[in-house]
């Protein structure tokens, strides 16, 4: 019996030890490498997954950029345009009242008994209300303030905050002197 007893636990040892290797087979063997390929495709998923994270806020930032350009040129233009209007506008005021003055002094000087009608036109020539040439001083004050405006329009633009009115933006009537 003994002998059999021995055989049986050989066998036993055998089958434990061959048990036993198959585990340490398995774990080393595929266990270990399928975990090792799990970890390499999700650290890869990981990494293609921040890729795009990244290259779509690139393009986010990169429209959002483009957007504020455009923005801005569309604000330069706006204020370069209005530039132009008042410019436009207080000229033609400036000629209005030019228009009135000279009207007022022909008629004054038509009044006076000892003058001819020819002869006032002579000295109090009547230029058309639109499109006059105005005073130096005057046209220089009013290109000067429309100067003054596309570079503030430039600073805007540059800056990004809208700085404070200027006198240009404020009266659009030209105080003309008398």
């Amino acid at each position: 019996m003994a002998t059999r007893a021995d055989t049986v636990l050989k066998l036993s040892l055998a089958a434990g030890a061959l048990l036993a290797g198959a585990g340490v087979g398995y774990y080393f063997g595929i266990f270990l490498p399928a975990q090792a390929i799990h970890e390499t495709v999700s650290s890869s998923a990981d990494r293609q997954e921040r890729a795009v994270d990244r290259s779509l806020q690139i393009e986010q930032a990169r429209r959002a950029e483009l957007q504020a350009r455009e923005a801005a040129r569309q604000r330069y233009q706006t204020c370069v345009a209005t530039a132009a209007t008042t410019y436009q506008a207080r000229w033609t005021a400036a000629c209005r009242a030019q228009h009135a003055r000279q009207i007022a002094a022909f008629e004054d000087c038509a009044d006076n008994l000892f003058s001819t009608r020819a002869g006032c036109e002579r000295k109090y020539p009547v230029e058309p209300e639109r499109g006059c040439a105005l005073p130096l001083s005057i046209s220089n004050r009013l290109v000067s303030d429309r100067d003054a405006a596309r570079s503030q329009c430039l600073g805007e633009m540059q800056g990004g905050a809208p700085a404070e009115p200027q006198p240009w933006q404020t009266s659009p009537a030209l105080d003309a002197p008398a």
